[in-house]
């Protein structure tokens, strides 16, 4: 059998980028078509020679409207094209879905989270998928229209198993919704991955208690309770024994390690590579335990300013004038790249693919599969992995490679600030992550002038460094914080 990375990438003859959800829809209507939005998955997909049978890749990312986060003080609605951290940044969120904040943060890189979504988080449909079991424990509702049609689906019954699920040809998820709850609710998000960052869930819980005081009594009662797990079985499971068990509890320890008991008894988890069943039993045990301790005790936060690498940007992609474009193989893409306009045929090719032929070899592609960071570029005023994004969404884009960085520090500069302090810092080692770090780096300090040691390691989290540790790195960042003149004695 060929191994996937031995098979040809699947080169799609046209892409449309339609400009408005109707005409998307229509043209989802047809056959072999595919929608594409923050195309995280879809992307590493084609590159292994998956979906041959695709013609037309019909991109969402410039439809108006359609990354919208809103409360109308009953309903929470999240649209299509919501990013994972617009999500983290949303004030709405914070307030009214925090455990799906805490999910969204979990997920993959801060340049990741720039493209990838919630709702295709969704439609991917792997039950490792960070948001699924958030998202199942604020019991949402998810809207799936076609060209006809329109309906309303709980997500609880929206997947079928392994990549599977009820969507129909030619419908697309148009809006995720969930109430608006009480403040009587608290929840969590708890995941195990085997690094701290860009980890695929060994297991991920979300856990949601409503508690009350009982009459004279001090400690809260639990009057309601949602416990959901991801990634031990097919689809996301609900423990309703565990839920029903701590009802009129006081989240005391038999409670709680009754809970616990019963959530390990809920799944039959299998062996794979992450990790053995018998470990994602011992893992949910404790994973139970500290989530409802952290109910009890009132402890889940979130970051104050989590850093996105939203450079200066607003965190929004552009969104186009209305009308349709289409991409040919041969049709070129015309952008603006270190301050230049650039105009060559896409090729069915990425970002990254597109801006080497243009002559920014500075962008390396370290993995293709958007867990290294080396292709990180500035695109729109946000960093992004370019190795992830077909290469017809660079129309209309300004993009920043490693070769147009120094141009931000002004005019005649030969270095900017930053990449000044790699080089006394001594954190420029075999060179080939240094790109995508730099970028990264200068993305981070655009939007956080003076970051903390957290935001420094938060925002580095996305690239990968293979010859050594990262201590002159973070160092270098730091050392940058400072005017450029104050840098050298």
């Amino acid at each position: 059998m060929t191994h996937h990375v031995q098979r040809p990438g699947t080169v799609i003859p046209e892409t449309v980028t339609p400009g408005d959800l109707g005409s998307a829809l229509d043209i989802l209507g047809r056959p072999n078509t595919k929608p594409i939005a923050g195309g995280t998955d879809l992307m590493v997909e084609l590159d292994r020679g998956d979906h041959h049978d695709v013609e037309t890749l019909v991109d969402l990312t410039r439809i108006a409207g359609l990354d919208a986060i809103e409360s109308d003080g009953e309903t929470v609605t999240i649209g299509p094209l919501v990013t994972h951290n617009q999500a983290v940044a949303s004030p709405v969120l914070r307030r009214h879905g925090a455990l799906l904040v805490q999910a969204c943060w979990e997920i993959g890189s801060p340049q990741l989270r720039n493209r990838a979504t919630i709702a295709g988080n969704i439609v991917t449909a792997s039950p490792a998928n960070d948001t699924l079991s958030a998202l199942v424990a604020l019991e949402a509702e998810l809207t799936l229209r076609s060209a006809t049609t329109e309906r309303r689906v709980p997500i609880s019954e929206f997947h079928r198993g392994v990549r599977k699920t009820v969507l129909a040809p030619g419908e697309l998820l148009t809006k995720i919704s969930f109430p608006v709850l009480d403040e009587g609710w608290r929840g969590i998000y708890l995941k195990l991955g085997l690094r701290s960052a860009q980890a695929i869930s060994v297991v991920h819980l979300a856990a949601m208690c409503h508690l009350e005081p009982g009459p004279g009594e001090s400690a809260q009662r639990v009057t309601a309770a949602r416990i959901a797990l991801g990634s031990v079985a097919p689809t996301i499971v609900r423990v309703a024994d565990a839920e029903a068990g701590l009802i009129g509890t006081t989240l005391d320890e038999a409670a709680i390690g009754a809970a616990a008991d019963a959530a390990q008894a809920a799944v039959s988890p299998i062996d794979d590579l992450r990790a053995t069943a018998d470990y994602r039993l011992d893992v949910i045990a404790e994973m139970t335990k500290r989530a409802l301790r952290s109910i009890r005790d009132n402890t889940a936060v979130l970051a104050e300013t989590p850093p996105l690498l939203w450079g200066q940007s607003d965190g929004h992609w552009q969104a186009g004038d209305g009308s349709d474009v289409h991409h040919a193989l041969d049709t070129p893409v015309q952008a603006t790249v270190n301050g230049q306009p650039v105009s060559l045929p896409g090729n069915g090719a990425t970002v990254l693919d597109w801006l080497r032929t243009t002559g920014a070899t500075g962008v390396k592609e370290g993995c293709a599969e958007g867990e290294c960071g080396s292709c990180t570029i500035d695109m729109d005023g946000m960093a992004v992995l370019s190795c992830l994004i077909p290469a017809t969404r660079a129309e209309g884009s300004e993009i920043t490679t490693i070769e147009g960085l120094a141009d931000r520090a002004g005019e005649g500069a030969e270095l900017h600030r930053l990449q000044d302090a790699f080089v006394q810092t001594g954190a420029v080692q075999c060179g080939f992550c240094i790109p995508g770090f730099l970028m990264s780096g200068a993305a981070l300090l655009d939007e956080h002038p003076e970051p903390t040691d957290d935001q420094i390691t938060y925002g580095l989290s996305g690239n990968l460094c293979r010859c050594t540790g990262y201590y002159k790195i973070e160092d270098a960042v730091r050392l940058a914080m400072t005017p450029e003149q104050e840098q050298r004695p």
